[in-house]
């Protein structure tokens, strides 16, 4: 089954649309094989802006998406749960980030359109490549593994104590970490061991 890819860019107002290019990126990438849509719009995260990706995916115009707009972290969870509701499985769908890593860090609009249009013709050619996985639902244990027998590790180990097994590992053949090293803390405290014997004896 061939490809097919939609390229969403977004001006995000002016702070991606002002200094690169998003018309000539969008020229561009319209001739790429697999790029079946290609859409440009002032706020992508908008329900307006989300309405456009979404139906095309109803309409079975795209099967993958590659949208250029702000950080991921921002919309990522955003957009893919958009792309669910419309039927395509969220992880055929990424955000290169135009703003954060182009339009804010590259005055030159020059610059800030040749690294945008970069980072647009990787994110279509690894859509080429992506494979639709599926979630797997499996049981888990309830258990925890620490790792580190230091104040940080018995301390974490006694928390999750009250509701899981846990289970400590520790490389040296005592507990205690750099702590047991220790003869005065801050705030003072004349021996830092009287401050762990209740933690070493509940471990």
């Amino acid at each position: 089954m061939s490809e097919k890819i939609g390229v969403y860019l977004c001006r995000c107002g002016g702070n991606i649309g002002d200094v690169v290019d998003v018309q000539s990126i969008a020229d561009e990438v319209v001739s790429l094989p697999a790029v079946t849509e290609v859409n440009i719009q002032d706020y992508l995260c908008s329900s307006a802006g989300q309405g456009h990706i979404k139906q095309d995916i109803l309409d079975s115009k795209v099967d993958r998406v590659a949208i250029g707009s702000c950080s991921p972290k921002q919309h990522l969870e955003t957009f893919r749960s958009m792309a669910a509701s419309a039927g395509l499985n969220p992880l055929m769908l990424e955000i290169t980030n135009l703003r954060e890593q182009c339009s804010w860090v590259h005055p030159d609009e020059e610059d800030a359109t040749r690294k945008a249009w970069g980072l647009i013709l990787g994110a279509v050619n690894r859509m080429k490549t992506l494979e639709s996985l599926d979630s797997i639902k499996k049981d888990l244990v309830d258990k925890v593994l620490v790792v580190g027998g230091g104040i940080a590790g018995i301390t974490t180990a006694l928390e999750l104590a009250d509701d899981h097994e846990v289970i400590m590992i520790e490389k040296e053949p005592y507990i205690g970490g750099h702590m047991i090293g220790l003869s005065i803390t801050i705030p003072i405290s004349p021996c830092s061991h009287p401050l762990n014997w209740r933690a070493w004896k509940e471990m």
